[in-house]
């Protein structure tokens, strides 16, 4: 089911307006989502259209993902209670959080895990291996702190086909400098060269490459689960270049179907905003932003912060949704950024609508901070005394769901309900 249009839904309005709740989802038929090619909303759940029953796109799964993170989450769960008042103990529970929390005395540590999926294909193509640090750290740190957390150390584990020592030094110094932009150590890994078991393209050594961050939450300090979120907070957006690393199982097929097996090798021109002669692969590789040492900075500052979101797969929609729904909060999105023309590109390729778009890429948000409206004009300047690109994207309502104004292809109105993850 859909959001139910409103007159502030369906005609737009003035900022200024600010309206402080959406109304709940009707109970009988969807609403069609204007600018969306008049495909009703499916009432499964956000992204699911009458034409893509299994949500996702390209035969790429959102929505299975996500029963498959819950399924691991409930049996992970179930563990819990071995460290039950005992060092190690879990703090956050059923949150659906970035990251958790564990408790040792009066310390608080996070850890999370991640990787970086098939943008490492990219990189095997162009034999160009030392950006990848970048997308690693990210992808961990940026989770972490979006509870508040301050990341400290990381630990990697690479799965190789077979050992080439010059790809893994380029990795290594890649991951080295990033740590260093991150401020954290790499304190532990592993290199398992694991044959026919790890594929990839090309002759190259192939891999799989993920991570685990932990970090310590400030004393005092309590994480950001989404629970101080409030009707009337500001949004604000923290721009992000390229695609970061999700959504290149998709973006790979369609440039595969579209300019052939070598389409790294293709001009990117008309769909490059840097106005360069890049190829679609340097288009891809484009190194992800860590906004983790920025947002400890902030923090820092005393300004009162209600919420961060990390924009990574299930971009907007998914990972506001894991912090607005914490208090039954809802959003309207009406100032996101422009979405870059290689993203546009691909979604008229691969004939991608805005709202499997906007659940598939980021779409150039990289992380959003949420602060109650009278700290706005104080963080807008801060980000900007820092050389960050950021902007008002949208205000907290009460209300079941998100109403986004799509900078896609189609334009128009996106409703997205909290279905959880």
């Amino acid at each position: 089911m859909a959001l139910k249009s409103s007159s502030v839904c369906a005609s737009g309005f003035d900022r200024s307006d600010r309206p402080d709740r959406l109304d709940p989802p009707p109970t009988t038929s969807p609403a069609v989502v204007p600018g969306s090619a008049d495909v009703p909303a499916a009432a499964a759940g956000a992204g699911q259209t009458a034409s893509q029953p299994q949500g996702g796109v390209a035969g790429f799964d959102l929505d299975g993902g996500h029963r498959c993170s819950r399924m691991a989450y409930g049996w992970a769960a179930r563990t819990f209670a071995e460290r039950r008042e005992r060092p190690g103990e879990v703090a956050l529970t059923g949150t659906g959080a970035f990251s958790n929390v564990l408790i040792f005395g009066e310390t608080r540590l996070g850890i999370t895990s991640d990787g970086i999926g098939s943008k490492i294909e990219v990189a095997e193509r162009l034999r160009r291996y030392d950006t990848l640090g970048y997308d690693l750290m990210a992808m961990v740190v940026d989770d972490l702190v979006a509870l508040g957390i301050e990341p400290t150390n990381v630990s990697n584990i690479l799965d190789v086909d077979r050992l080439d020592e010059r790809v893994v030094d380029e990795l290594m110094r890649g991951l080295h400098d990033a740590a260093r932009a991150a401020r954290v150590a790499v304190t532990g890994g592993e290199i398992a060269e694991l044959g026919s078991r790890i594929g990839g393209y090309g002759d190259g050594m192939h891999f799989n490459w993920c991570a685990t961050a932990v970090g310590v939450l400030p004393r005092g300090r309590r994480p950001l689960t989404g629970e101080e979120i409030a009707p009337g907070d500001s949004i604000i957006a923290l721009y992000s270049p390229g695609f970061r690393s999700n959504g290149f199982t998709v973006a790979r097929r369609i440039l595969e179907q579209r300019l052939g097996p070598r389409w790294h090798e293709q001009s990117a021109a008309g769909a490059d905003d840097r106005g360069t002669s890049r190829t679609w692969g340097e288009v891809m590789l484009t190194p992800s932003v860590i906004y983790a040492p920025l947002i400890i900075d902030f923090l820092a500052t005393g300004l009162p912060v209600h919420g961060l979101a990390h924009i990574t797969g299930g971009g907007v929609p998914d990972n506001l949704g894991r912090i607005l729904r914490v208090g039954s909060n809802g959003a309207i999105l009406d100032n996101l950024f422009p979405v870059e023309p290689a993203v546009l590109q691909l979604q008229e390729w691969g004939g991608i609508p805005d709202r499997e778009a906007y659940r598939t890429w980021n779409m150039n948000q990289g992380m959003l901070v949420i602060v109650p409206p009278a700290v706005e004009p104080n963080a807008l300047a801060w980000f900007a005394r820092r050389g960050v690109t950021a902007r008002v994207a949208g205000h907290v309502v009460f209300g079941p769901g998100q109403v986004l104004h799509s900078r896609g292809r189609e334009g128009g109105l996106l409703e997205y309900l909290h279905t959880g993850k």
